[in-house]
């Protein structure tokens, strides 16, 4: 076993040994000694974000003529190998670490120095890398940024497919009739397609409300620096900052109406987690009604069958579990929980800083991954490669005695009620009790009874 060697780096409060490879210092150092209380480290999405600001940091600094063309060069350029890949090794610093992220600032800070250095250009963490930022600003930023470019490129997407996944699988079968449920009982008749397209408008309308929130979560509070009043930086820093930061991620970044109000409040970040709460509730309505549609295949409804991707059991052969539905749900129960991790955090603004940042980061992006995974998941591995299982639909639907609603304006409630009880009592279609127990025409009660009518609301 090779043995760890080490270097001896210096801050304000004096020494520190940093293991000798690593690109980052001593403040990452002593946040690795000191935040022990999990190894859950920041997302990737966000040390990208991080990276993208540090990137939009120096070269507006540059500009100015506050830094150097070859720090500012370099930097730039260190910056943007960061977020191209933002390797967990040079970012070691727990989740669980000072609340206004001051580590995770530090952090990227000082690997942007070790990769400078080792192309031999010396710089400081703290006054060049950090030159008209603190943490205060910076954290912020990169949780709304990371936000907004995990939904706008992952989630959005993945929610755009899915919908798109059932409607095509909805056209296939335009003309299927299937039992409708409510309390899981029987119902009237419904189209599948009208079923299907309910859970693709669901889709939509999240991604309507997801975005709908984009425009507030890229109000980015950078510039603000410690308490909201920008000391010590440039005042058309935030501008041209934010701007750049546009250019970079080609999102519609712009500057914070409030720094005040950016550093101390989380309220966007967790009007965005209800939406993500939200989707989750929906993939979990989507995700139940595919577990009963395709339960049993014969003590079930055994509407549809899902693709067969795994053994269902260690001990029943031939067993076969729904297990997409299954794994989403499980997934959505964690962003509901993550969203009540995130409403605390959102009551923990303090004055001029909200203490809770890289908590609210972490969940925020993790509910996100999940949920763009679930929606990839359900469209690819459930969804596309389902079989509608035409005839048990129309097997059920024919014995279906709540057929006899539709005989309510013409014989009244309390008869069709009494047909419908015979019906069930001796198993039989509706229409052979109510030719047998009306003095309407079979013709009429054929029409009225019609599943495709009454599927159509009856309006024929």
């Amino acid at each position: 076993m090779t043995e760890q060697r080490y270097r001896t780096e210096h801050d304000s409060m004096g020494p520190v040994a940093v293991p000798a490879e690593a690109l980052y210092g001593p403040q990452t150092q002593r946040a690795v000694d000191n935040f022990t209380i999990s190894n859950r480290r920041m997302p990737a999405a966000f040390i990208r974000a991080l990276a993208e600001i540090k990137q939009a940091a120096a070269e507006t600094n540059t500009l100015l003529g506050l830094l150097d063309q070859q720090r500012g060069e370099a930097i730039s350029d260190a910056a943007r190998e960061i977020a191209e890949s933002p390797d967990t090794e040079n970012f070691p610093v727990s989740v669980f670490q000072t609340g206004s992220g001051t580590s995770s600032n530090m952090n990227i800070n000082e690997v942007i120095c070790g990769l400078a250095g080792k192309k031999g250009i010396g710089m400081l963490a703290n006054d060049h890398v950090n030159l008209g930022q603190s943490s205060n600003d910076v954290i912020p930023s990169a949780l709304q940024l990371s936000a907004a470019e995990e939904v706008t490129s992952r989630l959005g997407p993945a929610l755009a497919e899915l919908a798109a996944s059932i409607r095509r699988k909805a056209d296939e079968h335009q003309e299927v009739l299937k039992t409708g449920r409510t309390h899981l009982m029987d119902a009237l008749p419904i189209y599948l397609h009208d079923e299907m397209e309910a859970w693709a408008m669901q889709i939509d309308e999240c991604r309507e409300r997801l975005i709908s929130a984009l425009p507030r979560l890229l109000r980015l509070p950078l510039g603000g620096t410690a308490v909201g009043s920008g000391l010590n930086c440039h005042a058309e820093f935030p501008a041209r900052a934010i701007s750049r930061l546009s250019e970079i991620t080609g999102l519609a970044c712009t500057s914070a109406l409030s720094f005040f109000k950016g550093l101390s409040s989380l309220d966007t970040v967790v009007e965005l987690s209800g939406h993500l709460k939200t989707t989750a509730v929906v993939l979990t309505k989507i995700a139940n009604d595919l577990r009963w549609m395709n339960s049993g295949p014969l003590a079930g409804l055994g509407e549809i069958t899902l693709p067969a991707l795994q053994p269902g059991s260690s001990i029943m052969p031939a067993k076969v579990n729904p297990v997409i539905p299954e794994a989403v749900c499980m997934a959505a129960a964690q962003v509901i929980g993550n969203d009540t991790v995130i409403t605390l955090a959102g009551q923990a603004g303090n004055f001029q800083l909200n203490t809770m940042l890289p908590l609210a980061a972490a969940n925020l992006l993790e509910s996100i991954d999940l949920l763009a995974g679930s929606a990839k998941a359900l469209a690819e591995k459930a969804i596309d490669g389902m079989r509608i299982n035409r005839q048990v639909m129309e097997q059920a639907l024919s014995r279906n005695p709540i057929l006899a609603t539709a005989l309510n304006p013409v014989i009244g409630y309390l008869q069709a009620a009494e047909l419908a009880k015979l019906a069930m009592l001796q198993n039989r279609p509706i229409l052979e009790i109510a030719i047998e127990m009306t003095n309407l025409p079979q013709s009429t009660l054929e029409d009225l009874l019609n599943p495709r009518n009454l599927a159509g609301g009856g309006k024929k």
